[in-house]
């Protein structure tokens, strides 16, 4: 009898236990942690190195900042020098004590040292300033995790708000920038968002950088009634959820159907085998838009593979893949699984055709890793600097950072004349979506006029390009993206 009562116990005792660790998990994430909390590690996108879990931090004040704090641990890992970062941390310095004449002679200072420094150019930009009269509006990216897809983002947002300024400002009130990390993570997200709802001197916010973070912290937004516009989120889940929501991105739809048409009427090729991250609302939405678009027009998908699957095999998903027929590849990864996917483009080795995603592929590691392995691929991207020589947003965003950028500047560019334009007709959160959302918007980006759908999307097309070899090349790996005509 003894042992009988011990064993109840001692089942009353787990499920109990289990009970309280539910509850626990559950307030957990109702306070905005995420249900597994994996602080240990997270990569950092175009390096893939781990990071200290001890600079990982949940409090916002931390987060969000002006000027008076850091946010980009390096802005330019060539170019930086002790100069710049001794002028940049007393421009901090003086900008937290509002010593703000003196904040501008140090990050001026700083920028002679490495012009190419946005978050730098931003905080000079607000330094100007200082506390006299301004529009508000926040760039949320992740500074921390993923610093180079951060700074792209910062850059496009430090164009336009340089030129609107030096222009005389939006209707002569000049445009003062936050800069807020999520580092991509869903429960950071929706604590940015929450607090961006709650200061009330912020207008509009541009970011966030992943899918999977805009649609964690998009229903915040939408009910603080705060104008939220992405130049990096294409999947097409968030469509319709929130009339404060707008892209100046072209969605998966766009370019999973651009890639099938492509395939199917250009390389004249059926059967297909699809690459991707399941787990990622990026990932997933251009595969099944691709998927879908391959299906109605006559194609076949013989093969599907999971990247984030522990047990996936490059060697062995390709040759499962030409044993099942396929004639033609796509890969659609995401950050955390692109060292996979370009793996699987090397083991291919231009056996079969290679399709690839809009933006995670679309970057200077594909061509020093992929290499001649990566010669042919065809990527539908949302813009390419040299898809319109003409462009003035290249000749200016060329003589300010001396340098090419790429489609996230641009779009992030373009996030931002978006708001600046809404701003000037109506300054305020609600007057913003309205304006953002008349029939008669418009606005001159980078990739030429902006304009939105019902939806929030904005209608435009998206950039064919394929890898070449180039001698010189503008990469500097003896490989280009050149758009195709």
């Amino acid at each position: 009898m003894r042992d009988k009562n011990e064993t109840l116990w001692l089942l009353i005792s787990i499920a109990l236990a289990g009970f309280l660790s539910a509850v626990v998990l559950w307030l957990l994430e109702k306070a905005g942690f995420p249900p597994h909390t994996d602080f240990n590690v997270y990569r950092n996108s175009g390096e893939n190195t781990l990071q200290s879990p001890t600079k990982f931090s949940l409090d916002v004040n931390k987060r969000i900042g002006a000027g008076e704090i850091k946010l980009i641990e390096k802005e330019d890992v060539n170019l930086e020098r002790p100069e710049f970062r001794e002028a940049k941390h007393r421009g901090i310095e003086a900008m937290a004590a509002g010593n703000y004449k003196q904040a501008v002679n140090h990050f001026q200072l700083a920028l002679r040292f490495c012009y190419n420094a946005p978050e730098t150019r931003i905080y000079l930009n607000n330094a100007r300033i200082g506390n006299g009269k301004a529009h508000t509006i926040a760039v949320v990216a992740p500074t921390g995790s993923q610093p180079n897809a951060a700074l792209d983002i910062l850059r496009g947002v430090a164009q336009a708000q340089s030129e609107v300024n030096q222009a005389g400002g939006i209707n002569g009130v000049p445009l003062r920038v936050k800069i807020a990390n999520d580092d991509d993570r869903p429960a950071v997200a929706k604590q940015i968002a929450s607090a961006l709802v709650k200061n009330r001197e912020v207008l509009a916010v541009v970011g966030h950088h992943t899918s999977t973070a805009t649609l964690a912290a998009l229903p915040i937004y939408d009910l603080g009634k705060l104008p939220l516009i992405s130049g990096t989120s294409t999947a097409v889940k968030p469509a319709n959820l929130s009339p404060y929501f707008f892209r100046t991105v072209p969605t998966a739809y766009v370019g999973g159907r651009a890639l099938a048409d492509y395939m199917l009427t250009r390389l004249n090729r059926r059967n297909v085998a699809v690459f991707f991250t399941p787990k990622s609302a990026y990932s997933e939405s251009l595969k099944s838009e691709f998927v879908a678009a391959v299906s109605l027009g006559g194609g076949q998908v013989v093969a599907e593979f999971d990247l984030s699957n522990p047990a996936f095999s490059p060697a062995q998903s390709i040759e499962q893949a030409i044993n099942q027929g396929a004639q033609a590849i796509m890969l659609s990864p995401d950050y955390e699984v692109l060292d996979k996917a370009l793996q699987v483009l090397t083991v291919n080795n231009r056996r079969l055709f290679v399709l690839g995603d809009m933006g995670t592929m679309y970057s200077k590691t594909t061509l020093e890793v992929g290499a001649a392995s990566a010669v042919g691929m065809v990527m539908a991207v949302a813009w390419h600097i040299e898809g319109d020589r003409t462009s003035e947003f290249t000749k200016r965003s060329r003589g300010l950072w001396k340098a090419d950028v790429g489609w996230v500047t641009a779009m992030a560019y373009d996030a931002t004349r978006a708001a600046i334009v809404a701003i000037s007709r109506s300054p305020s959160r609600q007057g913003i979506q309205e304006v953002l959302s008349a029939s008669d918007f418009v606005a001159r980006g980078a990739a030429g006029e902006i304009r939105f759908l019902s939806s929030g999307v904005r209608n435009m097309p998206v950039q064919l390009v394929k890898v070449n070899r180039v001698n010189p090349s503008r990469s500097g790996t003896g490989y280009d993206f050149v758009p195709l005509k």
